[in-house]
């Protein structure tokens, strides 16, 4: 079990080959330059692929055809980039593709700026390319999750045939901390449906395309049902002093770190507070919201976005349930004092 020091983008990269990924195709984006850079050194190392291509697009679309030889392969990029990625993302997803993709969230909307973000929720989580498809949506909130958890996204996906995402914010990405390094993933699933170059796949077809609107409507029906068993079988999150609070404070990547603070200080000054980190994004944790709604008296979400997760735990109460959000945009990263500070005046008005 080897400690190393290191930066939670090249976290990323060790996680990814200790989870069997051997293909790396990508384009450097500040802030996740260094996935690209750590890949470019330890890929070769250990008998895998290195290639830096000439454009975001053309790396989503290598990505998909290394998915397609049932090869374990990945990306990385940061806000602009993923925009560009979205149609080969789409394309994965219609093609039932397992491919794992890091989104470190960088300030926008356009080019925006290199500080840290979380405006790319509803890019990722509600599929911003065209069609009705899903992506698995994995949240690290520090170095050691993003080495674990990118390892476990190569198993969900070849679990799932489905594009998994690494979402992730510029500080997880660029924070340094120690990580405990897993163990190596060794024993890999079958994949009969792959196109090799072998006789042995030689009738296997991979394509997202499907030019009779009943044939696509059936294969959409298949997706949604896909989903649907992810929904009900992966959905992770941490919690932290639930059982007696009367306020649900959540968040996910570098703020939810910040609510940990948050509830620790909180709770020192005797207000019952608690907190429920989403770890999966989608599948999201519905089930657990609804449930802690019957004895909270409110849910309070900080993000740094305009609110994009807002709206899906607002969606998971259903308005039986009060919520408050506080966030900020530009890369600003919310404070403990500010935080507390609204609190406070939330536990006032709870008691008028």
């Amino acid at each position: 079990m080897l400690r190393l020091f290191m930066k939670g983008n090249e976290a990323a990269v060790y996680g990814a080959i200790l989870g069997g990924c051997r293909a790396y195709y990508g384009y450097p984006i500040t802030p996740a330059s260094e996935i690209a850079e750590t890949a470019a050194k330890y890929f070769p190392q250990v008998g895998g692929t290195f290639l830096q291509a000439e454009s975001e697009v053309a790396a989503i679309n290598m990505v998909y055809g290394a998915a397609s030889t049932g090869q374990r392969v990945m990306t990385a990029s940061s806000g602009p980039g993923l925009s560009l990625k979205q149609e080969g993302i789409s394309y994965s997803a219609g093609s039932e593709l397992p491919l794992v993709v890091v989104d470190v969230m960088r300030g926008g909307p356009g080019l925006g700026n290199i500080a840290p973000e979380q405006g790319d929720y509803n890019q990722i989580v509600k599929g911003g390319g065209h069609g009705n498809y899903r992506v698995i949506v994995l949240a690290p909130n520090c170095v050691q999750e993003m080495c674990d958890l990118t390892k476990a996204a190569f198993e969900l996906a070849d679990k799932y045939r489905n594009p998994v995402i690494v979402l992730t914010d510029g500080f997880v990405g660029q924070m340094m901390e120690p990580v405990v390094l897993p163990e190596p993933i060794t024993e890999f699933q079958e994949k009969p449906w792959v196109v090799d170059g072998t006789v042995k796949t030689v009738n296997n077809l991979i394509s997202s395309i499907e030019l009779e609107p009943e044939d696509l409507e059936r294969h959409n029906i298949k997706l949604q049902k896909k989903y649907k068993t992810i929904s009900e079988n992966e959905v992770r999150y941490e919690e932290l002093y639930t059982e007696d609070a009367e306020v649900i404070l959540m968040g996910y990547g570098i703020v939810s770190r910040v609510l940990q603070s948050v509830v620790d200080e909180a709770r020192s000054e005797g207000l019952p507070v608690g907190l429920l980190r989403p770890v999966t994004l989608f599948p999201f944790p519905t089930n657990k919201i609804q449930e802690l709604s019957r004895t909270a008296k409110l849910f309070f979400v900080s993000e740094m976005s305009n609110g994009q997760m807002f709206d899906d735990v607002r969606l998971a109460l259903e308005g039986k349930s009060p919520a408050k959000f506080f966030g900020h945009m530009g890369g600003v990263v919310p404070t403990t004092e500010e935080i507390l500070e609204q609190l406070k005046m939330i536990f006032n008005e709870l008691k008028e």
